[in-house]
Formats: C-alpha cells, structure tokens, sequence
C-alpha cells in the first residue's frame, strides 16, 4: 500500500469498506432507544445532545496522515462520507499494515452489527462518539428499553445536567460597528447548568471527551491520579484552543480590525463565564491572573501592603498550600505583622473553636483553603468567613483545589476575594481568576505598571483605568483565558453537584479498599472530604512507591505537596496522593490497589 493509496482513504486488501461501516455505524446509531427513527420505545428527539458544532472551522490533518485522530482533511475537496472512519492521524503505513488484524470485524452483536463499527466509530472522533453514545435525555428509556431507576445518593452513576440553553448579551466595542464584529463572529449558545435537568451520566463517553487517557505509559493505558497537581482537557477546550489561533488570534481592546474584535469577545467572554461560574455580580470583580498564587500574592501586595501594618494580625489555617502562607509572611516581615494558624485535629479538621480565640480587634484578613491539597480536607469557609466578617476582617477563600468537586457561589459565601486556577478545573495552565468585592478593587493601587492598565499617561502622572483593566498591567494570556472559559462550560454541561457526588463514590470506593492494605496509613480522614487519597506504606519510600505506580501507567503524586506544615502536622515528610477526577474509574482504582496488595509488607 503506498502513501497515495492511504491519502485516498484506501485501505488493505480484506478490511471492511470506509462507506459499509458508516453505513452499518448509521443504522446502530438510529438503532438506540430515544433517537429518530428507532424502533425501541423513547422520547422523538432523545439521547445526549450533539453540539452545533463540533470541530472548529480549518480544524484537520494534511493529506496522508493516519491513525485515530479526527476525521481526514482531503485537499481541495469534501470528504466522502465514511472516509473519516479511516484513521488520520501521522503514522507510517507499515503500522497501519501491522494494525490491519485488529481492524477486521472480531464478532456480530445481537442486533447484526459488527463490533469494529460500535467501538471504531466513536473512537475516531471522541466529540461525536461521546455524545451519539451517550444514554438517552430525560424521560427516555435505558439502553435495553427499561425504565431508567430512580436515582439515589448512594448510587454509584449518576445523572448529569446538561441545562437549559442561555444566549449571552451580544457584545459591542467603540472600535468597531456592533455588524463587523457579529459578522462571521456569532458565538454559540452557552449551556447552563440547571438543578432540575438530569440527562444521564455515562463515564465512558465522558472519557473519550479526554484524548490523553487514550495514552500508554510503560505499555498499559493512563491512569491519571495526579488531578490535584493538574487536571486533563476536554476536547472541547483544545479545539476552542486552536480555533482561537486559526480564527481569532490578535491583542485585545485597541486595534480597529475585525480580529481585535473577535480576540476582545472571546477574552471578555470568558470573564462573563468565569463571573457566571462562580456567581458574582459583576465582570468587573473578576480579575484574570496566572493562577491562584499570582492571585493570592495579588491581594497581598496591593490591598495587604494598604491595609496592614506593624501589630496587625493575618490568620491562615494549617492545611494551607505554601502559595497561600509565603506571600502573607513576605507582607508580615515587611510591614511588621504577625501570623496566626488555625489548628487541626488528629483527622485534619480545622478547629473551629481555636479559631474563634486567634480573631480580635487586629486580625486584617483570613486566608483559608477550601479544600486542602494534601489531604482532601473539606474546610468549612462559610463559617469562616462569618466569623471573620463578625470581628470585623476581611476574608480570602483559596478555591483552587474546590472549583472542580463542589458548587462555588461567591455571594453566599460572602468572602471579600475568591480564587482559583484553571488548570485545576480541565483548563489551560498559566490562567486564573480572582474575584473581589467591586468596593475593594476600586480602592486597591495597581500592583503592576504597563499598557492596558491606563487611561492616560504624561511624564508627570499616570491615570489608572478602573478594574478590572487596573490589574492586568500588559497584554494577557488571551488564549488560555478563551480556553478557561471553555473548560468552564464544559463542566457546567456536565453539572458540578453530580460531579461532585459520582467523585465522592470513587473516594468512598477507593478508600475501603485502601483501608484493607496491611501497613498503609491514610494522611487526612476528615468525614468531610474531597477525592483526595494521601498515604504512606510500611516498608516503602513515597518515591518508590510512586515508581512502582509509573511502571503500571499509573500517575500519582509524591513529595510534601507544597504543604509541608501540615504533614509534619502529622508526623511525615511526604506522602503518596492519589487524587480522583469525574473521568476516573472503579477500574483504575483496583489497578492502584492491586499494585498496593503486591508491595504490602508479608506475614500482617
């Protein structure tokens, strides 16, 4: 077979037909309950909504690459239908040639079809597939034509809402006519999420929204339990990614040209996304920083280097994260301010009642975790922040490790900043947000000097712009915060409450399998939790055991986590952290364990 010959879609001698697996592919798909034209009982337009569009505009391969990727790019041309069940992405054609026994069809299933179509199909274009896969909408039947059961807390699947569908405010910049900016430019409706819908769960479409779990490490497929460090990305934020480089790509607010004008749409998109996502009130108290420790060292240099002074008090808890302990000890050895540490107790639950004797009349600010990132401690920050509120501190609620398990409302909450990175919540890295109150930026100096950040500038005085502009001095990662959006609505599709209940089934799961390992030692059991395994094991280095992982495919976390104050809280230098995401399985968790069974010490 030659490289023209794989071009063209052709394919070797006895594989099926491109066009006959399609075919076969249409008629399974038509087949499930609740799609048009089914012949098993279901709602006339059931199943997991397809999104308007799926693949980016110029999103494909040139000509003559191979393997499962997205469908092929045929040169001045439309593909033929079918040809993109052809693989398509680069590899050689002796590899395709290899991999010609594997194409061909193993087995029929019961209703004629062939298992290369069920299983071939999808996997070529993880967006399709999740979402014609996908098990029927609300009021339809199960795949078998039953009922689907009632849902329960105590379920292990669950339901997840895909909401109602919400048109944003049209944009409008003095730039450019509100026609040249909507010409070519429409954005898509954006999916909210809505308590009362609840389309089914099905963990193995949401998987193949995640290309990289296709990976092998050491010859066995990824598991990824390293989600506390960094999340995965949908397909969904790496195409918005390149559809932002192909189609929109450009500096922001200034320039009197159409992709200015797409460019400055997309980045304020995002911040109205962030703004909606974490529930305030205004896109001008969302700030968009690298992450959650530029964030927090944001706050402390500007609004602390304000408002603190010598003899004033700063409160953190024990559970905090280095990035939320070393800018407020920087602004206490400068101004001559002092720390204070809310205590935990023997399963790391912050002590509420030493908490309450560390406020007075010098406590400036509390600075909490919601979620710790060693241990998985759930931290009760609504109380916090009232306590805080009462003796008259502000309060900052480090969100970076709760954003993706739990619901975030910055107004119920009541904290006066809120932050959080994008990379923890299946976005971009080097891309975050802080909220604060309107009241408080207005009245914070500028931390940093530049472009984007002035109205006006003589050699005598500079004007600042209001925020949130004031705070983001030079051009800004423009990209990445498009790409945050998308991650962003991607998980409000999904629903954060029932991510967050089929999460704590897999740490429910996890951790009575853990428990039953002779000589591990479990770091953090609060019964408020997030799905965060630390341990450590007899006889074992964190670091070997962190190996022992790797050479199964299995990413763990090793070392003290950037919270070394908190493990040595408990006696250890570092532990082994296991942390679970929604694309996690019952699966992976028994290749973890089985790994822990066979380094387990002998003979207890």
């Amino acid at each position: 077979m030659t490289t023209s010959d794989v071009a063209s879609g052709a394919l070797p001698a006895g594989l099926p037909d491109p066009a006959v697996l399609a075919q076969l592919a249409q008629q399974f798909f038509a087949a499930l309950p609740g799609t048009v034209g089914s012949p098993l009982p279901g709602p006339a337009a059931g199943g997991v909504p397809v999104p308007p569009n799926p693949q980016p505009p110029g999103l494909g391969l040139p000509p003559g690459s191979l393997g499962p990727a997205t469908p092929a790019a045929i040169p001045f041309g439309v593909t033929p239908p079918g040809l993109n069940l052809a693989p398509t992405s680069p590899a050689a054609p002796a590899h395709v040639l290899a991999s010609a026994p594997a194409r061909l069809p193993h087995a029929v299933a019961p209703n004629g079809v062939p298992d290369m179509a069920l299983s071939a199909a999808p996997g070529y274009d993880g967006r399709q597939g999740s979402h014609v896969l996908g098990v029927p909408a609300p009021g339809g039947l199960g795949l078998r034509g039953a009922p689907a059961p009632a849902q329960s807390p105590d379920a292990p699947l669950y339901v997840l809402g895909l909401g109602r569908t919400a048109t944003p405010p049209e944009p409008g910049f003095y730039f450019l006519p509100d026609t040249a900016i909507q010409r070519g430019h429409a954005r898509p409706a954006v999916p909210a999420a809505a308590a009362e819908a609840h389309p089914p769960f099905d963990v193995n479409a949401v998987r193949r929204d995640f290309p990289i779990l296709q990976e092998r490490v050491n010859g066995r497929q990824l598991v990824w339990f390293d989600n506390a460090a960094t999340t995965q990305k949908p397909q969904a934020v790496i195409d918005r990614l390149s559809h932002f480089y192909e189609h929109e790509n450009s500096n922001i607010h200034r320039a009197a040209h159409e992709l200015a004008a797409r460019a400055t749409d997309a980045y304020e998109g995002a911040r109205e996304t962030v703004r909606r996502f974490i529930g305030a009130g205004s896109v001008d108290e969302i700030v968009f920083v690298r992450g959650t420790t530029e964030a927090i060292n944001l706050v402390a240099k500007s609004w602390g280097a304000q408002n603190i002074g010598a003899g004033d008090e700063i409160i953190v808890s024990h559970l905090e994260h280095h990035a939320n302990i070393v800018p407020w000890q920087q602004l206490a050895a400068e101004k001559g301010a002092k720390i204070r540490v809310i205590p935990v107790d023997d399963h790391g639950q912050v002590r509420l009642d030493e908490y309450q004797k560390l406020l007075s009349d010098k406590t400036r600010i509390v600075s909490v975790t919601q979620v710790s990132n060693a241990l998985g401690t759930v931290v009760p920050v609504q109380q916090i922040v009232q306590m805080a509120r009462r003796a008259g501190a502000r309060a900052l609620v480090d969100g970076a490790q709760s954003v993706s398990h739990m619901r975030v409302d910055v107004k119920a909450l009541d904290a006066d900043f809120f932050v959080f990175s994008g990379h923890k919540i299946f976005g971009p890295t080097g891309i975050g947000a802080l909220y604060a109150r309107r009241e408080l930026l207005q009245s914070m100096p500028p931390w940093q000097g530049g472009g984007n950040m002035i109205a006006d500038v003589t050699f005598e005085h500079t004007v600042y712009q209001g925020p949130p502009a004031r705070f983001e001095a030079g051009t800004g990662n423009i990209a990445d915060a498009v790409g945050l959006g998308a991650a962003l609505e991607y998980v409000e599709r999904l629903g954060i409450e029932n991510i967050g209940r089929y999460e704590h089934f897999l740490l429910e799961y996890a951790t009575h399998h853990l428990k039953t390992i002779p000589g591990l030692r479990l770091i953090g059991t609060a019964p408020d939790k997030a799905s965060v395994l630390s341990f450590v094991l007899e006889g074992h280095t964190t670091q070997s055991v962190g190996n022992a992982f790797n050479e199964e495919g299995i990413a763990v976390r090793t070392g003290h986590h950037c919270a070394q104050p908190i493990l040595r809280r408990f006696g250890v230098e570092a532990t082994v952290r296991a942390s679970l995401a929604f694309y996690n399985t019952c699966a992976e968790v028994d290749r973890m364990v089985a790994v822990l069974r066979r380094l387990a010490p002998r003979g207890r």
